[in-house]
């Protein structure tokens, strides 16, 4: 598997927002990105079981409301709202904590849909300073880069066949681009820029299996 990094970068709209939830200091990170694909086979691409294993990582359970579903190996939740082809509202449950996540899907042209994702989540602030919004927005990035190898046709393997790719170079620089473009999103947003920086330094070298981020790989630009 190889993925092309300015086209990944590049095709993925970031947003971070600052907002409160339940009267909590909260973010929401904001990825949107378009497919080569109908908005009724994307929507199959996001809860279909077996395509999911495809791009995604192998998930069980039931896609309705008031269903259970389980990320092998990660998060599980509540499905809070499923109305296809359309949305997609659930708990993110992870070790302890609780965040929300939603889908939404359109038509974008004539053969193409965009697929918007918002992960909301209570601020933790050592959490935050320490890594900010791209320790959540990295791992999406990557998933919604895998997607677009599955619709356009190019990846059809079970996630578990790439697993070595993981180890590769394509994989490390990814993780730079997408941490640093995360960090100008975080900037954006109104963050002190040194502090974003380093936050995405450390958040791309967490991601690469390294002790400590440089702070030049906070410099890089998106």
């Amino acid at each position: 598997m190889h993925i092309d990094i300015p086209d990944a970068i590049g095709a993925t709209a970031r947003t971070v927002r600052h907002l409160t939830h339940d009267g909590k200091p909260a973010t929401a990170i904001v990825a949107s990105r378009t497919y080569p694909t109908g908005i009724e086979d994307l929507w199959e691409a996001v809860t279909a079981q077996e395509r999911l294993a495809r791009w995604f990582s192998p998930v069980s359970g039931e896609f309705r409301p008031g269903g259970r579903f389980q990320v092998e190996n990660n998060a599980g939740g509540e499905i809070k709202a499923c109305e296809p082809p359309r949305t997609l509202d659930l708990t993110w449950e992870f070790s302890g904590n609780v965040s929300w996540v939603s889908i939404r899907l359109e038509p974008a042209g004539e053969d193409g849909a965009r697929l918007e994702l918002t992960h909301l989540y209570i601020i933790d602030p050592e959490w935050e300073a320490t890594y900010g919004p791209g320790a959540g927005g990295v791992g999406w990035d990557l998933a919604l880069a895998g997607l677009a190898l599955h619709a356009s046709g190019a990846v059809s393997d079970p996630v578990e066949a790439s697993a070595e790719w993981f180890a590769t170079q394509n994989y490390r620089d990814l993780v730079d681009a997408s941490s640093a473009a995360w960090g100008q999103a975080h900037i954006a947003s109104g963050a002190d820029e040194a502090g974003a920086r380093a936050a995405a330094a450390r958040t791309a070298a967490f991601f690469k299996g390294e002790e400590s981020g440089g702070e030049e790989s906070g410099d890089e630009e998106s």
